[in-house]
């Protein structure tokens, strides 16, 4: 047997049951008879079965999938009359941008058509629009749309696969915690609504890499995850908090630097080439005002709701909303004490946190802060949440505030053209409830950081599954740090024994 906690770490001869290690699924199994019983022949034991727990996983999200593109169907042909994108709730960007970015006629992004999107994503809509577009040039008879948002889910359905894969993968012993991801509705109804999966398929690819010891190649998939979507390269920031407390400074450098070398090849060409292009999306960011559902807009909403004084008063929100260049400070400021938040309390923590817990906080605390929250921006922290988290009840709660946001946005949407379909109460209402979700979720993380104990994936491990050249000692100077904020829990040392005194002259002694 290994003595190498590491070694210890990737071997799946300890599988974790649901029904035992989660309280919420324990109290549905008793419905069926109970929790999986000690004596029990457990399915993993059975040789030659084919219908493993992971490869019913992996069934499972094709099956989501599946019904997720049926759900889309009636918006594939780009015939969008009455608002049916919206009753139907099959709206999705992939095939709205295909016209809104002019690949229709052939625009090249960034060269003929600047891209609102980061270059990878412009890149993965060009090489697949620009064939189907060549093709429908030649075959009238094609819907080009529906060729191009079909082969568009293909591939992103493919990489939501892959990410499914990527957390059995991470999570051998607890292949049933995958099972949160590839059956959630937010799957379901967002997996095509944009690009995120390639983002998401990138990142996972980069923490799968990391927990492996390939810290080069973590920071290539990172840097080209970024490249997609800006918020890969915000789980540089958890590794390098864990790499100071760890000594693991080596592993990140490499990590850091492979990731900036990988997405500035990305962006190289569209950045010397096609300038103006490149800076679309940072310039777009940067103008763009408070977006619906996020903090900002609950609080301007309550300004208006609060402010009963004269016409020229205005709350803080409001005057925010005004004044985007000093909100975008403000929003930048917040999250950059998140961020410093999270990293002490990583460094106070009586077991160094694991990586997903803090990514989790990191990419969550960059929502909860932002001016812009889209609806399929829940897909960033889905696979974060499973492995930071992996308790059914609290994210089945949170994905049902989720649907109501879903819900409340796209009736949003409908009242638009200017007849409300439900009150502007309502939708805020909404948002607030999948805000507090959200933040309820991240005190379960925090929680089970500052208590170990409570975390069910350390009830599985020995060490973090996904640290990869983080598992090791403490640096001497976290436990310095500990004791000056007086948070180090260890039990203080027995007293040492006292010798009884010696007898004396008046000292009776009883036979």
């Amino acid at each position: 047997m290994s003595t190498n906690p590491s070694d210890d770490v990737d071997r799946p001869d300890k599988p974790s049951a649901p029904a035992t290690s989660d309280g919420f699924v324990r109290g549905l199994s008793e419905a069926i008879g109970g929790p999986l019983g000690s004596h029990a022949v457990r399915p993993e034991a059975r040789r030659g079965r084919f219908w493993t727990a992971p490869r019913i996983i992996l069934a499972l999200i094709c099956m989501t999938l599946a019904f997720s593109w049926v759900q889309k169907s009636p918006c594939q042909s780009g015939d969008w009359q009455q608002n049916v994108q919206y009753t139907r709730f099959c709206y999705t960007d992939v095939l709205a941008l295909y016209y809104a970015e002019h690949l229709n006629e052939g625009a090249v992004p960034y060269k003929d058509w600047p891209v609102e999107y980061p270059v990878v994503t412009g890149y993965f809509m060009g090489a697949l629009g620009l064939p189907i577009h060549a093709y429908g040039e030649s075959h009238p008879e094609i819907n080009q749309g529906t060729w191009f948002y079909n082969i568009n889910a293909v591939v992103l359905s493919a990489l939501a696969v892959a990410t499914a894969a990527v957390i059995l993968a991470l999570r051998r012993r607890r292949p049933w915690d995958a099972a949160i991801f590839a059956v959630s509705p937010i799957i379901f109804f967002t997996a095509t609504v944009n690009w995120d999966f390639l983002a998401i398929g990138l990142a996972a690819a980069g923490l799968y890499l990391w927990a492996k010891k390939h810290p080069a190649w973590a920071g290539v998939f990172l840097g080209l995850g970024g490249a997609a979507k800006l918020w890969p390269l915000f789980i540089l920031g958890p590794l390098l908090v864990l790499a100071l407390r760890s000594k693991a400074m080596r592993s990140w450098g490499a990590a850091m630097a492979t990731a900036v070398v990988s997405w500035a090849v990305v962006n190289f060409p569209v950045f010397f080439w096609y300038h103006e292009s490149w800076l679309r999306f940072f310039r777009l960011n940067s103008d763009r005002p408070i977006d619906w559902g996020t903090l900002w807009y609950i609080g301007r909403y309550l300004d208006g709701k609060w402010n009963t004084g004269a016409a020229g008063d205005q709350g803080p929100f409001q005057w925010l909303s005004d004044h985007v260049p000093t909100l975008n400070l403000v929003s930048y400021a917040l999250f950059g004490l998140a961020c410093a938040a999270i990293g002490l309390l990583a460094w106070l923590a009586p077991r160094r946190p694991r990586v997903a817990q803090l990514a989790f906080l990191v990419v969550a605390a960059f929502l909860i802060t932002s001016k812009v929250w889209s609806q399929q921006y829940v897909l960033w922290l889905l696979p974060l949440i499973v492995l930071a988290r992996p308790r059914w009840g609290a994210i089945i709660a949170w994905t049902v505030a989720e649907f109501g946001y879903f819900t409340a946005f796209y009736a949003e949407l409908m009242g638009a053209n200017g007849k409300p379909v439900i009150p502007e109460g309502t939708f805020v209402l909404a948002s607030t409830l999948r805000l507090v979700t959200v933040v309820i979720l991240c005190g379960l993380v925090i929680r089970e950081i500052w208590k170990p104990e409570l975390d069910a994936v350390r009830q599985s491990y020995d060490d973090d599954p996904d640290g990869g050249p983080l598992n090791g000692p403490d640096a001497p100077w976290i436990a310095t740090l500990r004791r000056t904020f007086r948070v180090d829990r260890s039990p203080a040392a027995p007293p040492a024994p006292v010798d009884p005194p010696p007898p004396t002259d008046q000292t009776v002694v009883k036979v």
